[in-house]
Parts: structure tokens; C-alpha cells; sequence
């Protein structure tokens, strides 16, 4: 018997039908709010829709076609899925034709991506973050100098969306090499200037005095994967990098702490910071973004602002 995608086809119709071009989630399954369908994400990157499948269903190509049917006369051009229940998550087009260079796009701002990669380089569940990061540069446009650290900076989308808000120099590091010099890519795109902009090939928590010089930062962003095979695993290490911190930290920062761990509750992630340091004060915990709807907050993206001042 096939799989009943009622729920999903009248969510995606409805907010296809809101018009704009900024990339969404249109629907995301993984929060275990809709019965049957917990193992299915769609997202678009106009003009392409990318269907992801975490589990086969029955009748993922029929679900295909029906999505293409709600979406090629809004002008989208292909649908991708991706299966990453298969060996290497492979993406194919299923419908339409292949959008040769698919982009995400944030008002103003693009980000290439690459559909070749199971992590395909524009993390929409995050955007909470990005619009925060945005209102802290532009309060400090006053202040004069000010940087900012992002650790475990991937492409970079973070420090392009502060480039974008304000004059402000920026430490990107990654251990990455590749992402790094797509996070460069992701500023030449949009035409931001890299005064400024460092990227950095430094893993952040072993080689984190290999950076901390480059402050201090008045602020900073830390969003680690949450396993990094032979390098960083939140359980272990996340803690430990909080502590190290403040060695590059102004005496007043603000914080963005992020953990996607449905291990790790956010009362967890609390203790675990404000244990780290006595500097460390938690301002709030930053909304969900409104198209990821979770079942549980604690199994949900957790960000946190965090303010950090020095003790004297």
C-alpha cells in the first residue's frame, strides 16, 4: 500500500502558494509531528525542490510527481531527491530538468550549493541564528571595531550574513580546507568585500591557540556538528572548547551556542555552559525556526545567546 502524503502535499501547496523566492523548508517531517511521515523532508531552492528521504517509503515516485505538479506552474524548474538510506545518499533528478547550479537564496544574498553532497552547503533550520547575528552587528555599528570568531564555520554563511549587516572583521575557521574556500566563494558571489575576512584551516578545539590571538572577539559563533569522526563529538567536547573561550573573548561578548543533539536536552546544554565559566550568563534561547516543528523542544536545534563577561 502506498504512503498516504496528504498531510505533506497540502502543507507544501500552501506555502508554494505564499509566493517568494527565499529558500525554506516547505516540509519537515524529522520533528515527528505528522504520523507515517517522519523519515521525509522537502526544501526549496528555487527554482528547484529538493526531496530528501531518510527511510525508503512506498511510492516516493508517485509522491515526486505529484509535488511536480504543484510546483512547475510556480515556476520551478527540476525536483532532486536524495536518499540518503542509500549507500553514499546519491541525489538524482526526479522530475523536470536539472537546475545546473542551484542556489539558496536569502533576500539579497546567494549561496551555491552543491547537490553532489549529502550536506548540500546552506543549513535552513539555522536561519534564527543568522537573523540574530544580523540585529548584534548592526547594534554595534556605533562601536567601532569589532570581530567576530565563527568556529566550525562551514561555508561561511554566517560570517557572509555579518559582512553583509556591517564593517566588522571576521575569524572563519574550519578544519576544512573545501568548505572554507566555499565560504570564500559565498562572499565573492554576493559582491561582500574580504577586507577584513580571514578563513582559517585550524581544528577549533586542538589547535585553538592558533587563533585566539586574533581577538579579542566581541562576538562569536559556535556551531559544532554534532559528531566529527576522530575530531569533535558533542558528548566529549563541547564543553572543554567552552571553557577554553574566554582566553579570546573581549571582556563583554555576546554568544551564539548552538548543539543539534536530540541527546542533549537544553536544561544539559545549560549547565553545560554556565559550569564552563562564571562569566557566562544565558540570555535566551532563540525561537525555533517556524518551519521545523518539533514534537520535543529538547530533541529540537537548540541556540542559545549567551553573554559572556569577564569576572574581575
Amino acid at each position: 500500500m502506498s504512503t498516504n502524503w496528504q498531510q505533506l502535499l497540502e502543507l507544501v501547496e500552501s506555502k508554494i502558494a505564499q509566493g517568494g523566492r527565499d529558500s525554506r523548508r516547505l516540509f519537515h517531517g524529522r520533528g515527528r509531528c505528522y504520523e507515517g511521515l517522519e523519515q521525509v523532508c522537502v526544501d526549496s531552492f528555487f527554482p528547484a525542490l529538493l526531496v530528501t528521504f531518510f527511510e525508503e517509503y512506498e511510492g516516493e515516485a508517485e509522491l515526486c510527481e505529484t509535488l511536480w505538479q504543484l510546483a512547475e506552474p510556480r515556476g520551478y524548474r527540476g525536483i532532486a531527491t536524495q536518499r540518503r538510506y542509500q549507500t553514499g545518499a546519491p541525489i538524482e533528478w526526479q522530475c523536470g530538468e536539472p537546475v545546473a547550479a542551484p542556489m539558496a537564496q536569502r533576500g539579497e544574498l546567494r549561496f551555491p550549493l552543491t547537490f553532489e553532497r549529502q550536506n548540500v552547503g546552506f543549513f535552513l533550520d539555522i536561519e534564527p541564528g543568522r537573523t540574530w547575528l544580523e540585529e548584534q552587528v548592526r547594534a554595534r555599528a556605533e562601536q567601532g571595531a569589532v570581530k567576530m570568531l565563527n568556529l566550525f564555520a562551514f561555508t561561511c554563511a554566517f560570517s557572509a550574513v555579518a559582512r553583509a549587516a556591517g564593517d566588522i572583521e571576521i575569524v572563519n575557521v574550519d578544519v576544512n580546507r573545501g568548505v572554507l574556500n566555499r565560504g570564500r566563494e559565498n562572499h565573492e558571489v554576493n559582491g561582500l568585500s574580504l577586507k577584513g575576512i580571514q578563513f582559517l584551516q585550524f581544528d577549533a578545539l586542538r589547535q585553538f591557540k592558533r587563533f585566539d590571538r586574533r581577538g579579542p572577539f566581541q562576538l562569536g559563533i559556535v556551531d559544532p556538528p554534532t559528531r566529527q569522526k576522530g575530531r569533535f563529538d558533542v558528548s566529549h567536547n563541547y564543553e572543554k572548547l567552552v571553557r577554553q573561550l574566554p582566553a579570546c573573548l573581549a571582556d563583554e561578548a555576546d554568544l551564539l551556542m548552538v548543539i543539534n543533539s536530540p541527546r542533549h536536552s537544553e536544561a544539559h546544554f545549560r549547565e553545560l555552559i554556565l559550569g564552563a565559566d562564571k562569566g557566562y550568563e544565558i540570555v535566551t534561547r532563540l525561537a525555533q525556526n517556524p518551519d521545523f516543528p518539533d514534537r520535543d523542544p529538547d530533541a529540537a536545534l537548540k541556540m542559545l545567546h549567551v553573554k559572556y563577561r569577564r569576572q574581575k
